[in-house]
């Protein structure tokens, strides 16, 4: 065998190692493990129906929705929403919502989009409708309130105001700027 043969054989010899060590540490992936589920924390719900309990435990409202889902920061949202007393809290008022959120701290609960609140046996024993595009309720306190533009209805008249405080319970409406209305006799 020549020199010019040994020198080729040897540069041959060469590229394989070097092929052969590239292969052997390119080809090594690393696997990276995470912590926690792959899926994310909460839950989600189809035509839900959830109960709230007052202080002594027993039933005092349930809300029906379309949708639920807990949010990562423990919140709940539902969609297309109605709220309602137990007939043992003797408050009639249905509280209806395109969406509904409630807080981590379960002490209220944002009502947004064609909110709705309707009390079959109103004021003055006619039909009494609420109608804004924002609302906080609170179940417990059996309030609902709202700075945004109100729309009131208690059978043929009409009011507008710009923020309202319901007091459910006690049936009692404080409305809070801008007053306007129409009292058909």
């Amino acid at each position: 065998m020549s020199a010019r043969g040994i020198l080729g054989f040897v540069a041959l010899l060469l590229a394989a190692a070097g092929s052969w060590y590239l292969s052997g540490s390119l080809g090594k992936s690393e696997i990276v493990e995470t912590s926690g589920n792959a899926m994310p924390d909460g839950y989600y719900l189809k035509s839900a129906r959830i109960l709230g309990t007052g202080s002594d435990g027993h039933l005092l409202y349930e809300i029906e929705a379309d949708y639920a889902e807990q949010l990562e920061g423990a919140d709940i949202v539902f969609q297309n929403v109605r709220i309602r007393y137990s007939q043992d809290a003797q408050v009639n008022w249905v509280l209806n919502a395109d969406t509904a959120i409630i807080t981590h701290d379960q002490q209220r609960v944002i009502l947004k989009g064609h909110v709705r609140a309707v009390n079959s046996e109103g004021f003055d024993g006619q039909v009494t409708e609420i109608r804004t595009e924002y609302l906080e309720f609170e179940p417990d306190a059996y309030r609902a309130q709202t700075d945004s533009r109100v729309q009131i209805r208690i059978g043929a008249r009409s009011l507008t105001a710009t923020g309202m405080l319901a007091l459910l319970q006690e049936n009692r409406l404080e409305l809070k700027s801008n007053v306007s209305g129409k009292f058909v006799p």
